[in-house]
């Protein structure tokens, strides 16, 4: 990489594009700025990053499946090839369905008829999946092969819960369920395998405290997690499946609509994975932890892991949205600067190894969905008429998947000088040596920024990557 810069302004009248720089030729000389400051020394390293990236719901399969095969396979070179796209690395996929489907069946990967029962998985299978979505995930590590796939179960199969349905309800509380409800995970790790999609990680529960009433979802406590981590990481281990468990999968803090549903006694919030870390029986089985942005602040995340300093932190979920009386300008602004602060800045910041949005695509309304979430948006919007149109999420996370690459070393920074406390910054030592910084500011005025030689005009609201070439420690 060369020495430049790339900015994404929030009136969108520049979208990743080269920010002007000028260099410095010799020591400090009165300069009156931010000074981004880099510690590159040995030792110094914090985590090491694994990718960026977003969720190929059904609805954005669906959605990009109806698109003319080259418009279709152009959109897939844009999001994934790390030379002529965003290079985005990281996919979590739903078991089942989420809340986006195509359609207004909400699925599993073994349903059965009302009253039935499956124990031994005679009926599961993925090829609902394999209609549209498998096919694109195919193409999508073809052109990345460093793409790494998340999977997120948000419900058993209906036979499974207390209420016998997808919405709702828990696991049955009893170890035939414990044990037929791994083997169906288990199962779904060797099926996606054996389609060409291996899974790197797999969380236990999408929100697991979290009671909408309207879309697929199953409480899951701490005891009950606790139970199904104990037979399910022997088993993964059993079957040879080299997959990672990640445990939560949920807000920074607990949501107060999250909170009036949770049972009286039972951990909410840090307390959750903080009691799967502590106790051994589980902890064992455990990579770390996954988070969402939802409610709370990402400095939850460094809360956990200064407890927990051998458990990873990967960061899995947040979707854009707008409000139904907001224009395009207003949405994006407001987007861009939140994503910016809170996520691309804010989850690296603290130990995140991942960056995950929501949908890849959803069209002008949202959707396709049956329920629900009206007022999301994807990193990109499929028109009614196959035109796509970024969003602001889309450049946000372009801003660090674009040039952090798998693989790269997150460094230490902090910014000094006048008006320091409006630019929050993340750096990163790429595998090749070379340096990549994101800059926010978050504040209302145009700030002067210094990171090492470089020098630039930071607007308000906007977003920078700064490039370096590599450099000798400490320099």
């Amino acid at each position: 990489m060369e020495r430049a810069a790339w900015i994404t302004t929030p009136d969108a009248a520049a979208l990743l594009g080269p920010c002007e720089i000028s260099e410095r030729s010799g020591p400090g000389n009165g300069f009156r700025g931010v000074s981004v400051l880099i510690a590159t020394g040995p030792g110094r390293g914090r985590q090491r990053f694994l990718g960026a990236g977003a969720s190929l719901t059904e609805s954005c399969a669906a959605l990009l499946a109806r698109l003319p095969a080259p418009a279709r396979d152009a959109a897939l070179v844009r999001f994934f090839s790390p030379t002529a796209g965003i290079g985005l690395s990281v996919l979590r996929q739903p078991i089942g369905s989420s809340a986006f489907v195509a359609g207004t069946r909400y699925y599993t990967c073994d349903d059965v008829p009302s009253g039935q029962t499956d124990f031994a998985l005679e009926h599961f299978g993925v090829a609902h999946d394999e209609a549209e979505i498998l096919p694109l995930l195919r193409r999508a590590r073809e052109l990345n092969p460093e793409l790494r796939v998340i999977a997120t179960p948000w419900s058993a199969p209906a036979w499974m819960k207390t209420n016998g349905s997808l919405v709702g309800g828990e696991l049955i509380d009893a170890p035939r369920y414990y044990e037929v409800y791994a083997r169906y995970l288990a199962a779904f790790v060797e099926a996606y395998a054996a389609a060409g999609v291996p899974v790197y990680a797999l969380t236990l529960q999408n929100e697991p405290q979290n009671r909408n009433p309207d879309v697929p979802g199953m409480h899951l406590g701490v005891a009950q997690a606790r139970a199904l981590i104990q037979v399910l990481g022997p088993l993964l281990r059993e079957r040879g499946l080299d997959v990672r468990l990640l445990g939560y999968d949920h807000n920074w803090a607990v949501h107060p609509n999250d909170l009036a549903a949770v049972p009286p006694g039972e951990p909410t919030e840090l307390d959750y994975p903080a009691a799967l870390l502590s106790d051994p029986a589980t902890a064992r089985w455990l990579a770390g932890t996954a988070f969402h942005c939802y409610y709370g602040d990402a400095g939850a995340q460094s809360v956990l892991r200064d407890r927990f300093p051998d458990k990873d932190i990967y960061f899995t979920e947040c979707s854009g949205s707008r409000g139904a009386a907001d224009s395009d300008a207003k949405a994006f602004s407001d987007t861009l600067r939140w994503h910016a602060r809170h996520v691309v800045i804010g989850a690296t910041r603290n130990w995140a190894r991942t960056v995950v949005t929501w949908n890849l695509a959803l069209d002008p309304s949202g959707g396709p969905h049956a329920n629900g979430y009206t007022d999301f948006s994807g990193l990109v919007t499929v028109e009614d008429d196959g035109r796509i149109t970024p969003n602001a999420e889309y450049y946000a996370l372009a801003h660090l998947s674009r040039f952090v690459r798998p693989g790269a070393l997150c460094l230490p920074s902090e910014a000094t000088g006048e008006g320091s406390a409006d630019v929050p910054s993340v750096a990163f030592r790429n595998p090749g040596g070379e340096l990549a910084v994101l800059l926010h500011n978050q504040g209302e005025r145009r700030h002067p920024v210094e990171v090492r030689s470089v020098r630039l005009e930071l607007p308000p609201g906007a977003l920078v990557t700064v490039t370096l070439p590599p450099e000798p420690p400490d320099a």
